[in-house]
């Protein structure tokens, strides 16, 4: 299958889960407004999400899916079931230890995680974020297998179903917050008792894939066997850099939490929404692309492909250019419209929208660096080379909290999403430019030109953009709601027909935008 289709696939999907997300997020926007309560679920919701990134999807599949896939080429099937037997009961034991902890000292994390809502006059948010941290802790045993269950059938060129099941997650959270919240005292409770029902949704559907594979792992292995198989211990020596590599960008999102937490009742609320749109261009892009290039990129290391190895990586970085450049643009330009359309209804009002919008426009400068790091590490990691991605992550942690410094006592939040964007900038240059050092990654040529062909297109758009932002006013629109969802369609539609078709009078043709599998 060529790459583009499987990357294709995985965004197609992608797109669905951020659609029904943006849903779900409306929902509570305009359920709850931008309120302390609202601050202390998405307090609360980070902290399994942060583990899910630390040990599941994170450390797990950088170690976990190379070593896969080199077994897969080399090993018969009995080698490989047994890997997957004793993986998946190391992983399971683990995050149930790891969950247990949490929920027996949920007040000690919560404030870890938001010092800020310890004081006295927020004693109601804190004891609301500990009750919803206990109930979705859990959500890491789900995730942490989902995880397993997504490198396995990513492995085997299976993309849609890992894809496609965090749509589960989002009706799950929808439908708590249409149905569950007259159920509950704390109204806001709901969401977290539809975040575990979503967890245990998506670990049936990956499993239940796994098992049409023939691929469903035992649980009844030997813990002994298991924690001396040879291979396992080269998964856990693998993850241990990259866990210490996850850690960092994780570290940076809990200080980053931690200060908003002090700045005004919701900053949190305004920064989970705009991080929410950054998720459409970070997900459908640069999560995509890293998905089907990992298994392509350890193939072509395995085969000493070195030709096969910097095309990918020219591939995937030049899609990065030509549909990444207009997204942070289109972020930047339109997101008092995007803000206003999706959010400004109900408890969320102008004032929220207007704080949405700076965070959205600050992230907006970190989303080339964010998704080049989605292409870029993975090339570290399909060489089993961990350490040196951790290395760089460590560095961009120093220099994100430096700029948190100098940036948020001017911007306020914003200056926390303008610190994240940065450092993500810096942590792609790094990645790049050791892998071009290192003799890794050798640009094939003609890329001044190429860069040169794309640029009047982003010259057209942003032009097309700006003159939008000065004739509509997204948030007087509020009065005829439907009116603003049928304008910002229809800009969001000329901004796109006009981009591809300044592509095409620049001589882009679809050839290069695909790629067939190596």
């Amino acid at each position: 299958m060529g790459l583009l289709r499987s990357a294709a696939t995985v965004s197609s999907f992608t797109l669905l889960s951020r659609i029904t997300g943006l849903i779900r997020d409306v929902l509570i926007a305009r359920a709850f407004g931008a309120g302390p309560l609202t601050d202390a679920f998405w307090v609360a919701f980070r902290i399994p999400n942060l583990l899910r990134r630390l040990f599941a999807e994170g450390a797990f599949s950088q170690a976990f899916v190379p070593i896969l896939g080199e077994l897969r080429s080399t090993a018969d099937t009995h080698a490989v079931r047994t890997l997957l037997d004793r993986v998946a009961l190391l992983l399971t034991l683990a995050v149930m230890l790891v969950t247990i902890a949490g929920i027996l000292g949920a007040p000690w994390v919560v404030t870890l995680m938001a010092s800020g809502l310890r004081a006295a006059e927020r004693q109601t948010e804190f004891e609301a974020a500990v009750w919803m941290t206990r109930m979705m802790f859990p959500y890491i045993v789900c995730m942490s297998l989902v995880a397993f269950a997504s490198g396995v059938l990513n492995t085997w060129s299976r993309f849609a179903i890992p894809a496609v099941t965090p749509i589960l997650l989002n009706l799950s959270m929808i439908a708590a917050c249409l149905f569950l919240v007259a159920w509950f005292d704390v109204p806001i409770y709901a969401l977290a008792v539809g975040v575990m029902a979503g967890g245990i949704l998506q670990l049936a559907v990956q499993w239940a894939a796994l098992a049409r594979l023939g691929l469903l792992p035992r649980l009844n292995a030997s813990i002994s066997a298991s924690r001396n198989d040879p291979i396992v211990r080269r998964i856990l020596r693998q993850m241990l850099p990259a866990i210490l590599g996850v850690s960092v960008a994780q570290i940076s999102l809990l200080i980053n939490t931690n200060i908003a937490t002090w700045l005004t009742p919701g900053s949190v609320t305004w920064l989970s929404f705009a991080d929410r749109l950054m998720e459409f261009p970070t997900a459908l892009l640069g999560v995509a692309l890293g998905t089907v290039l990992l298994p392509s990129l350890s193939r072509a290391y395995a085969q000493d492909d070195q030709a096969g190895y910097n095309a990918l990586l020219d591939w995937g970085l030049r899609l990065i250019l030509l549909l990444g450049l207009p997204a942070a643009i289109g972020l930047a330009l339109c997101s008092d419209a995007l803000v206003a359309t999706l959010f400004h209804y109900g408890a969320f009002g102008d004032h929220d929208v207007a704080q949405t919008r700076v965070a959205v426009m600050a992230y907006a400068v970190g989303l080339i660096g964010l998704l080049a790091i989605k292409i870029l590490a993975p090339a570290f990691y399909a060489r089993q080379d961990i350490r040196t991605p951790v290395k760089i992550a460590a560095v961009s942690l120093v220099a994100t909290q430096l700029l948190n410094v100098a940036l948020v006592p001017l911007l306020a939040h914003a200056g926390l999403a303008l610190s994240i964007g940065l450092g993500a900038t810096l942590n792609a240059l790094l990645l790049g430019s050791t892998l071009k050092r290192r003799g890794i990654y050798r640009p094939a040529a003609g890329w001044r030109t190429f860069a040169a062909r794309a640029l009047p297109a982003q010259i057209v758009l942003a032009g097309l953009l700006v003159a939008a932002s000065r004739y509509f006013d997204w948030v007087a629109l509020g009065t005829q709601p439907g009116m603003r969802v049928l304008w910002l369609a229809a800009l969001l539609a000329a901004a796109v027909t006009i981009y591809f078709l300044t592509l095409a009078l620049c001589g882009f043709r679809p050839a290069d935008f695909t790629r067939r599998a190596r």
